[in-house]
């Protein structure tokens, strides 16, 4: 009589049993599953995991083949407690189903290979088989794909949707009229499991109840099911073009900053604008200039040269993973993508170890990436962190800023004793600031500075207001736009006439030439700036300055004839100073003393 044959986990998975049945090689043995099996294949189904599900499924066959009279079948052995099951990794359901083939005398089947190693040590019968590799077949899926779809969006019950074109200029399309069921839904998620076990480029990224990311070489594939989603969906993600670094604004600027050594550079954008694909294009110029590049990615998905190599989250964790990173010495690291605090925190800590890091960020301006680090690195340590912030809109380079560290007054403050450490922000290509970054008591102020953001088109203007001036006047004058259709020109007390001409003739003339109305002013005449004695408000927690039909403009705030800070109005045309901050004391201890506060227009003394 043959020997009883004790399966493990790893072949009921593989469906390697039924399969040997079908071809004959186990006609009428009996078969022993152990209930440890059972149970653990029972959890990894219970947390929606697919490997538990094919193996209830082969369980399945197996009895349907034992109803046929083609095997006998039984299930033995004692059922794991939880404890039990949750150290499954460790090999204590192993031990549990090699226990019931020594007390049966049983011959073991398994087609892991440290497994077999352990039986055959302990003077088990063991048939090993190898994983089948079979051959790669195309997917279902691919069938949505054409060569200009970004992505693809299935889901029961709905239309298959298809996002076709390119990035920042896309369209969603529909892929039939006819709604996919729950059924076609599962065997397509079914199929991609598949694929991923045989394809040399294709492994399970992430899998948890309800969820699974799944990478199929360039392609990215999201499936989720209740509880975690509403219902089955698939939602599959391929690149459609690899952009070079040198086609991209700026690349000759970057390139020199990343040559001068280790850098901190954030890639920032919204959603889709072409992030990762600038990314790679930066990794792979990197890796020209013979830097050691590596990237930190979940899923892993940057379409790099297999000369860098792409590591995952190790045991779950980025800080496990930048431990194994630091110790391999990259010159750069690619960080796609920088989320949650952790992730900036690691970011943060590679950073300052020495290693260039590149982070790929969501943010919808490029101030905002600079603003998800507070809270969450020391302000004092982001140029040190970061250094250079890339803003990507629609596949380009629209905005690169400079990160630099000073010890100043901060703009809009004359009082040199408030000095303190500012985070100047500059526009890479003029030099120009535009941003503040500094501690104001408890708080953490981002103030925008640069008064050369005006419009563009207020430069233009100028300089067409300048050349019909010159015609007119022979010393020195200053042109001030004011809005988009109105500007100031102050010029010299004895040429004011020749600009104005008899009874205005002459600047009419201009300002129908311009399209602009002008005014003109003597450069000693001093200009009515002052706006009349604002309307003041205590309140329990702030004190109000009201400016009635200016809101949106920047002003001067002043207590008698001292400057005190620069503010925007708000909408509701208020100016609101937290009581508790030293500037509001300030100004209520000098209000006590009958001192006014009075506003102009910002720029204007």
């Amino acid at each position: 009589m043959a020997q009883p044959l004790v399966p493990d986990t790893s072949v009921v998975i593989d469906g390697r049993v039924s399969a040997k049945i079908k071809a004959g090689e186990l006609q009428g043995r009996r078969i022993v599953v152990p209930e440890a099996v059972v149970a653990e294949l029972e959890a990894q189904a219970n947390h929606g995991r697919d490997i538990g599900l094919r193996g209830l499924e082969e369980l399945r066959k197996l009895s349907e083949l034992a109803k046929m009279g083609k095997i006998e079948l039984e299930y033995v052995g004692i059922r794991p407690n939880l404890d039990q099951i949750k150290l499954a990794g460790g090999g204590e359901i192993d031990a549990m189903i090699r226990d019931v083939a020594l007390e049966l005398g049983a011959s073991f089947l398994t087609s892991d290979q440290v497994q077999s190693r352990v039986a055959e040590a302990m003077g088990l019968d063991v048939e090993y088989v190898r994983p089948q590799r079979e051959a790669v077949k195309p997917l279902s899926l691919e069938k949505y794909f054409t060569d200009d779809t970004l992505s693809i969006h299935l889901k029961e019950m709905a239309i298959p949707m298809a996002k076709r074109g390119r990035v920042g200029d896309f369209s969603l399309v529909r892929l039939g009229e006819r709604p996919l069921s729950e059924r076609e839904l599962r065997d397509l998620s079914r199929e991609i499991y598949e694929r991923a076990k045989v394809d040399p480029e294709g492994y399970v990224e992430m899998e948890k109840m309800g969820a699974s990311i799944i990478q199929l070489g360039p392609m990215r594939i999201a499936i989720t099911k209740p509880p975690f989603s509403d219902g089955w969906e698939i939602t599959a993600v391929r690149p459609v073009a690899k952009v070079s670094f040198d086609s991209y604004r700026h690349s000759g600027m970057l390139k020199e900053r990343l040559k001068e050594g280790q850098r901190g550079i954030l890639i920032a954008g919204p959603p889709g604008s072409g992030k990762s694909t600038f990314a790679a294009g930066v990794a792979e110029y990197l890796l020209s200039c013979n830097y050691v590049v590596k990237t930190l990615e979940s899923p892993r998905d940057l379409q790099v040269p297999p000369e860098i190599t792409q590591y995952g989250p190790l045991e779950g964790s980025m800080e496990a993973a930048a431990d194994i990173l630091l110790l391999v010495r990259p010159d750069y690291t690619i960080y796609d993508e920088v989320r949650k605090t952790r992730d900036f925190q690691v970011f943060a800590d590679m950073r300052m170890a020495g290693v260039g890091m590149i982070g790929v960020v969501h943010a919808n301006k490029p101030i905002d990436a600079l603003q998800r680090l507070l809270g969450r690195v020391d302000m004092g340590m982001i140029p040190q962190v970061v250094d250079t912030v890339v803003f990507i809109e629609k596949g380009e380079v629209t905005h690169v800023l400079d990160v630099e560290f000073v010890v100043k007054v901060p703009s809009g403050m004359v009082e040199a004793d408030l000095a303190r450490p500012v985070i100047v922000v500059k526009d890479f290509e003029s030099g120009l600031v535009e941003y503040e970054l500094y501690s104001y008591g408890e708080e953490i102020v981002v103030m925008p500075v640069s008064k050369e953001s005006k419009k563009p088109s207020w430069k233009l203007a100028s300089r067409e207001i300048e050349k019909e001036i010159s015609h007119h006047v022979r010393g020195p004058f200053q042109v001030e736009m004011l809005t988009d259709s109105s500007a100031v020109i102050h010029v010299p007390q004895d040429e004011a006439a020749r600009v104005i001409g008899k009874a205005g003739k002459n600047i009419d003339l201009i300002e129908k030439n311009l399209g602009l109305h002008i005014d003109v002013r003597t450069q000693d005449e001093e200009p009515q700036m002052k706006v009349a004695a604002p309307r003041m408000e205590e309140t329990a927690k702030h004190l109000i300055i009201w400016l009635d039909d200016m809101a949106g403009e920047s002003v001067d705030v002043y207590v008698g004839e001292d400057p005190v800070f620069t503010a925007t109005v708000g909408r509701r045309g208020d100016i609101r100073v937290v009581k508790s901050s030293e500037m509001a004391k300030r100004i209520i201890k000098r209000m006590k003393k009958g001192e006014k506060i009075e506003v102009q227009r910002a720029g204007q003394d």
